[in-house]
């Protein structure tokens, strides 16, 4: 068998996986959370609705432009491979790595955010938090090397159980009757400056919680028919994630009036001892656990596939293509798993956070902008699925895209500045790499 047969990555995955690592991927402890935080900027009924659906909105137009970029250029990496092709080298390096690095960080805080779920579960295991965090790293990395086809099955399994106690809590909700929904007052502040500053506030926690709705793209290289799944499961996918989120939040505040959940820290627990006692608290961390499983069992899956491109195209180590018989990236897995451990260990994540947070915009966008430049470079290119009003919903996705940007420069200057920092010292790197390709 030649090398490059045995490097290939295998076309083991179909639709169900992509629907599954897309809900999986997205949908975690953010939704259980943010509900109180946004209320707390917008006390407006509507304007929180709206602000979800806008969120989801802006989530589908970029779904809209990766179903055409995701068929057009079925590769492992997903965004640096786009990005690549229509603006250079340099361009998808720094997006590549950049993408990884968002992508990398995630594994760690969810296994230390499970471990501190589980203690609440079981205080008894209260000295054991990191104990817990890097067993959970290993089992899971151990899961991942016995082949993709088990990486699958536990994402399909884990999201399908994640949707479920998710539809269960939004019924358990509006079933309840013990206060009335509070009155929806309509207010003239809407307009005013602090609170256009509290919703552009609001929809960066928003698209915070939408993050990991193109999971799919990381592994078209891998899907036995790329051109029918990926456009079906990126609409499905993100239409389900956004329908949840509005129902979730719908459901909140007829437990619970705006102005109780604005002050929630945990939104889902205060709404779920109203409805079960004291015991609520516990099947608000059990529904936890089960969101951060899924959504740590497809963030184990995704760094691996955009350090394998990366390495593909010569700006990592040549042995980050190798493949396992299982059809795992086994020197990617390896190398992002360490990464993880080594975050496990010094467990700081705010700075981290707010920079992933930067990144996922620019890398968005730099993909929305691609697809405008490719249909003009490369017009002749094999195109299996063509985004649905090209080109005016890949240009509102951009000018969104540059508003949440500025919206973020604003919020936190500094992670700009480092941004900017990594970019510079970023270009010496890449020259030495080309030279040594």
């Amino acid at each position: 068998m030649s090398d490059s047969t045995k490097n290939q990555l295998k076309k083991t995955l179909g639709l169900s996986f992509n629907i599954a690592v897309l809900i999986g991927g997205t949908i975690g402890v953010g939704i259980l959370r943010t509900p109180g935080s946004i209320a707390e900027l917008l006390n407006n009924y509507w304007l929180i609705l709206a602000s979800w659906i806008f969120g989801g909105l802006y989530v589908l137009l970029g779904a809209n432009s990766y179903a055409e970029l995701a068929t057009m250029l079925p590769k492992a990496g997903g965004s640096y491979n786009y990005i690549k092709r229509a603006f250079g080298e340099y361009a998808g390096f720094l997006s590549g790595w950049y993408d990884y690095i968002c992508n990398a960080i995630p594994p760690a805080f969810y296994c230390i955010v499970i471990s501190e779920y589980t203690i609440i579960l079981f205080p008894e295991l209260a000295n054991y938090s990191s104990v817990i965090s890097i067993s959970l790293l290993v089992a899971f990395v151990l899961l991942h090397l016995s082949g993709v086809k088990n990486g699958s099955v536990i994402q399909q399994i884990t999201s399908f159980l994640k949707v479920i106690c998710f539809v269960a809590l939004v019924v358990a909700c509006f079933m309840y009757t013990g206060t009335e929904i509070p009155p929806i007052r309509t207010d003239n502040t809407i307009f005013q400056i602090g609170l256009v500053f509290g919703f552009f506030k609001s929809l960066q926690l928003i698209i915070g919680t939408y993050n990991g709705w193109n999971s799919v793209c990381f592994f078209a290289e891998e899907n036995d028919d790329p051109n029918k799944n990926i456009p079906k499961s990126l609409y499905s996918g993100v239409l389900m994630v956004v329908a949840i989120y509005v129902l979730v939040n719908a459901a909140f505040f007829h437990v619970l009036p705006i102005e109780t959940l604005a002050k929630s820290n945990l939104a889902a627990a205060d709404v779920a001892k109203i409805l079960f006692g004291e015991s609520g608290a516990k099947i608000v961390t059990v529904i936890s656990i089960f969101s951060l499983i899924s959504i740590l069992n497809a963030f184990m899956m995704i760094p691996p596939r955009i350090l394998y491109g990366l390495s593909r195209d010569g700006f990592f180590i040549e042995k980050g293509m190798q493949v396992n018989k299982g059809g795992t990236p086994i020197v990617a897995l390896l190398v992002s798993s360490l990464f993880s451990l080594f975050l496990i260990c010094i467990g700081s994540f705010e700075f981290l956070f707010s920079f992933a947070a930067f990144i996922s915009i620019i890398v968005w966008g730099l993909a929305y902008y691609s697809l405008l430049r490719l249909r003009t470079k490369e017009p002749d290119l094999p195109r299996p699925y063509h985004s649905f009003w090209y080109p005016w919903t890949t240009i509102i996705a951009i000018v969104a895209s540059i508003a949440l940007l500025i919206g973020f420069i604003y919020s936190d200057p500094k992670g700009f500045a480092i941004i900017i920092g990594f970019t510079i010292v970023s270009y010496p790197l890449f020259l030495v790499l080309k030279r040594r390709k």
